[in-house]
């Protein structure tokens, strides 16, 4: 049986495929005041703006590309049950061939109706006002805004309770529940952080392998050192 390998990654496995992040500078994200964008009361201020950073992000997500990073977690599956946990909303973690992929903050590429949160569609192109589900309810980005509840974050645990390895990739470890889910590993699970600026991990009891670089290059790395385990 296959060793389960469970992944955290964040906004900076994806930032070296071009999609910026937001926490690396002044609050902004792609040159938008977050909270305009992603909170409930950005949506209700101005649902238009909304919509169109959305629609903005996802046309970008089809110019760009997996990096290294994405694909040898991808490949890592020939050897090991690897489970991707990903804060991040691009489609990436899945074109580079990872099959088990859990998106904690929504995806890109997904609508939800405004009145019924579990009807969920597929959802490639613009999203505008006027958009409805079948019930003639607006649809909105299937994304979770900062002070909504995270839906993924039970099965999220679940899986992080049965890691034999954990690593962290690419996020700063500043956003919760996210972040806290490094505590559910077992004391004796080792853990791998990759990132090139680490920062002090609290309350854990862990072995934890500090890898400081960027994520494709951490990733190789990591990829050494299980195999060496």
């Amino acid at each position: 049986m296959k060793k389960k390998l469970v992944v955290l990654t964040g906004a900076g496995i994806s930032a070296e495929s071009g999609i910026k992040t937001f926490r690396d500078s002044d609050g902004l994200w792609e040159g938008y005041n977050v909270m305009d964008v992603a909170t409930p009361e950005g949506w209700h201020k101005n649902q238009e703006l909304v919509l169109d950073f959305y629609n903005k992000r996802r046309q970008q997500l089809k110019e760009v590309q997996p990096n290294p990073g994405h694909r040898i977690l991808a490949e890592l599956e020939q050897d090991f049950e690897v489970h991707i946990i990903t804060q991040n909303v691009d489609d990436l973690h899945e074109r580079a061939g990872s099959t088990q992929v859990l998106h904690l903050h929504g995806e890109l590429l997904k609508v939800r109706s405004t009145q019924n949160k579990n009807l969920i569609l597929d959802w490639q192109e613009d999203l505008f006002t006027g958009d409805f589900d079948a019930n003639g309810h607006q649809l909105r980005p299937h994304i979770v805004w900062f002070g909504e509840e995270v839906p993924a974050l039970e099965e999220a645990i679940k899986i992080v309770e049965e890691a034999d390895y954990f690593a962290v990739i690419g996020t700063s470890l500043q956003v919760y529940p996210a972040a806290g889910l490094i505590s559910y590993t077992y004391s004796d699970t080792p853990v791998f952080y990759i990132d090139p600026k680490p920062i002090a991990i609290p309350n854990i009891q862990n072995k934890v392998e500090i890898i400081p670089e960027i994520a494709s290059e951490g990733v190789a790395i990591l990829r050494d050192r299980l195999k060496s385990i």
